[in-house]
């Protein structure tokens, strides 16, 4: 009698982050990080008065960045109003966004034709949104 056939095990796979260069996976050994400057120079600069304007307006954008996702946190579980186009105005309580921010997930969302329990609502479609803190 033979015995049955061994069942595989099945082996995860690890998926690397995108790489500095958006192709690869992983990181870059030569990346594009910027080495840390030695001694206490770097504290006695001033932060703007040297950097490129490359430099600050990366600043800009990353704070501006960090300033919408925070808006967003701070919308869940909230009303929120929503101006489509067309001049289209719905209402809905907002519960996440997709990790790309290209669809917002509502709830409740009040339509000129009805309710709906669940909804996405594609960014592209949206013109402004507010909300009450």
């Amino acid at each position: 009698m033979q015995s049955p056939p061994a069942i595989p095990v099945p082996v995860p796979v690890i998926r690397l982050p995108r790489g500095p260069d958006g192709f690869s996976r992983g990181f870059a050994p030569e990346g594009r990080r910027v080495p840390l400057k030695s001694g206490s120079s770097e504290l006695q600069e001033s932060p703007m008065s040297e950097d490129s304007p490359e430099t600050q307006e990366q600043r800009a954008r990353a704070t501006l960045r960090e300033r919408y996702l925070r808006s967003l946190l701070a919308m869940v579980g909230r009303p929120v109003s929503f101006t489509l186009h067309q001049g289209v105005l719905v209402a809905a309580h907002f519960g996440a966004t997709d990790l790309d921010v290209a669809n917002f997930y509502v709830s409740k969302l009040q339509t000129p034709i009805g309710v709906q329990a669940e909804a996405l609502l594609r960014c592209s479609d949206i013109i402004s949104y507010t909300f009450r803190l």
